[in-house]
C-alpha cells in the first residue's frame, strides 16, 4: 500500500490527549446514529473501524480501558439523552438530577465498552483476529450489561437492524446478542482495507465477511419466505392509546377524566364500520391510576368498556390490604370481565431503579420519580397468564420487554407477548422508538406475536417474525383494532437454548485468538 495512504490511520492511532478523547466520543456519537429511529447503519463502519484503529498502538491496560470508555460515553450520551425528559415532568423536584442522570448513567454504562477494549488489548491479537476478539468481547459485555445491578440491556447494537424484517430474522436462532456479534465484526472489517501489509489473510477475512453477510441476508429471506400470517380465530383486540401527557397523568383532579377518555375510545364503533367489533380491550400501563380491586363501584365503571363475553386488560397499581404489614404496592396488570370481576392479574417483576424504587434507600437522599405511597415491590416472576377467550399470554410491563431470554416462563411457553407501557415519560424523543425496537426483537427471538399498548405510543401489533400488522404513531390519540397473530408452529432455537450457545462462541473468540496473535 502507498505509504501516504497509511498516514491517516497511523495518525488516528497515535492521537493523544483530548484530541484522542474527542475522536473516540465522536465515533461513539456516530454509532448512536445507527440506533432507532434514524437507523443510519452505515455510521457503524467509521464508528467501529475508528475504534479498532485507536487500539492499534501500544497501550497500557488503563489506556485500553479508557479507549472504550470514551467511545461508550459518546454512544450512551447520544442514545440515552431522552432520560432527561422523565425528570422534566416535575422539573422543580427532579430537574437538578438531569446532568447526573444523563452524563452519570452514560459514564457508568461506558464501563462496559471499556471492558471490551481491555479484553482486546489483553488478547494481543493482530490483523483479522483482533476483529473477532472485539466482536466476542462486545457480545460478552453487552450480555453482562443486561445483568449487573438488575441490568439495563437498552440499545444493544443488534437493535440497529429493526428497520428491516430480513436482517432481524437470525435473532430467532442467535438472539440480539448474536446479531450484535456479527454487526460489530462486519462494521469493523473495512479497517483491513487500510492494513499496512494486507496479504492473503486480509483477502481471506474480507471474503469471509462477505460470505457471512450473504448468509445473514439469505437466512432472513428464507425464514420470511416460509412465514405464516395465520391469526387466532375469534379474537379481535382493541388497543387504546389515550395519549395523556405525563405532566397531567397523576394529577388527582384529572384521574377520573383520564379513565373516561379511555372508556370513550374503548366503546367507539370499529373504523371502518365493516370491521368486526373488538372482543378484548387493552389499556396501557397504569391507565387506571388508582386502586380499583377493592372498589366495586370503580370496577363496575371499568366493566362498561368490556365487550360482550370479553375482557378489559389494563395497567393498574395494586396494594396489599391496609391491615397487612409491611404495606406493599405493585405496578400491575389486571383483567376485568363484564361483571366487574378481576379474573387475572400480574405484578411487575423487573422494576426501574429510581423510577419505581430507590436502591440503597438508606444512603441515597433521592425520591423515586413515579408517585406512590411506598417503593414498588416485585412480583413472583415471568408467568403465562391464562385469560378467558384468549391464548395464554406472557404479560410484560414497560421495560420488562427489553431483556433477551427473560420475557417468558420457560416451563410454560405462552402464545403471545402482552406488553403494556407508558412511554409518556420519554416525550417526543428517540426513547419510544428504541423501546419498541427492543420489543420487536423479543418477538423474533421467541417466535411469538407481540401486542403493545402504550399511553402515548407507539402501540403496535407485531407478528412472530417481527413484521408490523398495525400500529398507532407516537403522540397519536385513538384506538387500534387488530386480530391476534399466531405464534410460529415450533419454538425457535433461541427460545430453547437462549444465549448459551452464542455466549460460548463469543468467549471462544476472545480466548482462542490469543493463540493467533500474528494472524
Amino acid at each position: 500500500m502507498n505509504p501516504s495512504a497509511w498516514a491517516w490511520p497511523r495518525a488516528l492511532a497515535e492521537a493523544k490527549g483530548w484530541k484522542r478523547r474527542g475522536l473516540l466520543i465522536l465515533f461513539g456519537l456516530a454509532a448512536a446514529g445507527a440506533l432507532p429511529p434514524l437507523h443510519l447503519v452505515a455510521l457503524l463502519v467509521p464508528a467501529f473501524a475508528g475504534l479498532v484503529l485507536m487500539l492499534d498502538r501500544p497501550l497500557c491496560r488503563a489506556g485500553a480501558f479508557f479507549t472504550g470508555w470514551w467511545w461508550g460515553f459518546g454512544y450512551f450520551t447520544a442514545g440515552l439523552y431522552w432520560i432527561a425528559n422523565a425528570l422534566f415532568v416535575d422539573i422543580a423536584k427532579f430537574g437538578w438530577l438531569v446532568p447526573f442522570a444523563v452524563f452519570g448513567l452514560s459514564a457508568g454504562f461506558a464501563i462496559f465498552p471499556g471492558l471490551a477494549t481491555l479484553l482486546v488489548r489483553d488478547a494481543k491479537s493482530q490483523g483479522p483476529a483482533r476483529l473477532l476478539v472485539l466482536a466476542g468481547a462486545w457480545t460478552l459485555v453487552e450480555w453482562l450489561r443486561g445483568w449487573v445491578l438488575t441490568g439495563f440491556p437498552w440499545n444493544l447494537i443488534g437493535t440497529v437492524w429493526t428497520f428491516s424484517d430480513v436482517m432481524i430474522q437470525p435473532a430467532s436462532a442467535i438472539g440480539a446478542h448474536g446479531l450484535g456479534f456479527i454487526t460489530v465484526f462486519l462494521a469493523a472489517l473495512p479497517v483491513l482495507l487500510v492494513e499496512r501489509q494486507p496479504g492473503p489473510r486480509v483477502r481471506l477475512a474480507l471474503a469471509g465477511g462477505l460470505a457471512l453477510a450473504i448468509l445473514w441476508v439469505g437466512f432472513g429471506w428464507a425464514r420470511l419466505a416460509g412465514a405464516s400470517d395465520a391469526m387466532v380465530p375469534g379474537v379481535r383486540l382493541r388497543l387504546v392509546q389515550a395519549n395523556i401527557d405525563q405532566k397531567e397523568k397523576w394529577r388527582q383532579e384529572r384521574r377520573a377524566d383520564h379513565v373516561a377518555k379511555h372508556l370513550d375510545l374503548s366503546r367507539r364503533p370499529p373504523d371502518p364500520p365493516s370491521d368486526p367489533p373488538p372482543t378484548h380491550i387493552l389499556w396501557p400501563e397504569t391507565a387506571v391510576p388508582f386502586l380499583v380491586e377493592r372498589d366495586p363501584m370503580a370496577l363496575s365503571v371499568l366493566a362498561q368498556a368490556v365487550p360482550p363475553g370479553g375482557l378489559l386488560i389494563t395497567g393498574v397499581p395494586r396494594a396489599s390490604a391496609p391491615a397487612v404489614e409491611p404495606f406493599e404496592v405493585w405496578n400491575s396488570l389486571v383483567a376485568i370481565d363484564g361483571q366487574g370481576r378481576v379474573v387475572g392479574a400480574y405484578d411487575k417483576v423487573h422494576l426501574v431503579p429510581f423510577g419505581e424504587y430507590v436502591p440503597l434507600r438508606g444512603l441515597l437522599p433521592i425520591e423515586r420519580i413515579v408517585p406512590s405511597k411506598a417503593d414498588f415491590s416485585t412480583g413472583p416472576g415471568p408467568v403465562s397468564l391464562a385469560l378467558p377467550g384468549l391464548p395464554p399470554a406472557s404479560p410484560l410491563i414497560c421495560y420488562e420487554v427489553i431483556f433477551p431470554g427473560a420475557v417468558t416462563d420457560p416451563a410454560n411457553r405462552p402464545a403471545w407477548l402482552l406488553n403494556v407501557t407508558n412511554d409518556g415519560w420519554f416525550g417526543m424523543s428517540s426513547g419510544p422508538y428504541q423501546h419498541l425496537a427492543a420489543a420487536i426483537l423479543r418477538a423474533v427471538e421467541e417466535g411469538l406475536p407481540l401486542v403493545r399498548a402504550a399511553n402515548t405510543g407507539i402501540s403496535v401489533v407485531v407478528n412472530p417474525y417481527g413484521r408490523t400488522v398495525s400500529h398507532l404513531k407516537l403522540g397519536q390519540t385513538g384506538f387500534l383494532d387488530s386480530p391476534l397473530p399466531k405464534p410460529t408452529p415450533l419454538p425457535t432455537y433461541y427460545s430453547r437454548f437462549r444465549d448459551t450457545p452464542f455466549l460460548f462462541i463469543a468467549l471462544v473468540s476472545v480466548l482462542l485468538f490469543r493463540r493467533f496473535r500474528g494472524y
